[in-house]
């Protein structure tokens, strides 16, 4: 699986930034342009550098709940969504200790993928559009292909 051509062009700002630099940019709402999914990725990549996991959860999803709430767009957060790919990322960086966040991004291509993606391994469909999964973490209901 391959990175989706667009995925690079959109963490090419957040790329040449450090890890509490690309916090800080979120954080005062400084993006220069839309946040997407793979930019979601570079972010929560920056808070689990930044601090222990916990501390780093719940910076994270209330960054992103502060963010959609400024745009008037708070039912966008979606829990299920936002711990799922968290605890994927701080698997994969526990599993190969990438030295940078491009080492991180060359090594899991298939994190960046947004749909078809990688919790559709976990979840099914009729889960993760319910109002219960954007609410509250939801744990998987679908076993992973081995």
């Amino acid at each position: 699986m391959t990175i989706p051509p667009n995925a690079a062009e959109m963490t090419t700002v957040f790329t040449s930034m450090t890890n509490s630099e690309v916090i800080s940019c979120f954080e005062n709402d400084q993006l220069p342009g839309e946040f997407h999914h793979a930019d979601h990725i570079r972010l929560a990549f920056a808070f689990l550098s930044e601090y222990q996991p916990l501390d780093a959860l719940r910076g994270f999803s209330e960054a992103l709940r502060r963010y959609a709430a400024a745009r008037g767009q708070a039912q966008r957060y979606h829990e299920t969504i936002t711990y799922s790919y968290f605890f994927l990322i701080r698997e994969r960086i526990a599993r190969t200790a990438p030295a940078s966040w491009n080492e991180f991004e060359a090594r899991n291509p298939d994190l960046f993928q947004w749909k078809p993606g990688i919790l559709d391994r976990y979840y099914r469909e009729s889960t993760l559009q319910s109002e219960l999964a954007c609410a509250v973490f939801l744990f998987p209901d679908k076993l992973a292909e081995l």
